[in-house]
């Protein structure tokens, strides 16, 4: 199965997460920061600022919206939240997949058998929300 083919509901197997995790570590590395015409103007076009900022290299994203056949241009609000979304997606799916792998982790350590007999698989299930 392609990334393409990834199916999007049901479950998230360990192939998912390793899918996804091989993409985030691909990409240019972080943070990726967001610079947005809706929240103080950057002087030109909202664009995503990759990996930390060096004032003598410029290192960044535009991504440029069609809309039938009118570009979307700065200041446009849902344009800014799609870049938000981008930008701070490079953060979050390494968050993310984490979180997920942890959370996995207490769970098979809160069905083991040790745990059943001690009555200690309620706490481990609270340690899941901390």
């Amino acid at each position: 199965m392609n990334d393409l083919e990834m199916p999007m509901d049901g479950p998230l197997s360990e192939a998912d997460l390793d899918a996804m995790g091989k993409r985030t570590t691909a990409a240019s590395p972080g943070p990726w920061v967001p610079w947005l015409e809706t929240r103080g103007a950057t002087g030109g076009e909202s664009f995503i600022q990759v990996g930390p900022g060096h004032a003598e290299q410029d290192d960044e994203i535009h991504v440029h919206r069609i809309v039938g056949a009118r570009q979307v241009l700065s200041p446009d609000r849902q344009l800014d939240a799609d870049l938000d979304f981008i930008a701070w997606a490079r953060q979050d799916i390494a968050r993310l997949i984490a979180e997920v792998r942890r959370l996995r982790a207490v769970l098979v350590e809160s069905d083991s058998p040790d745990r059943h007999a001690s009555g200690a698989r309620g706490e481990t299930l609270a340690a899941c929300l901390t």
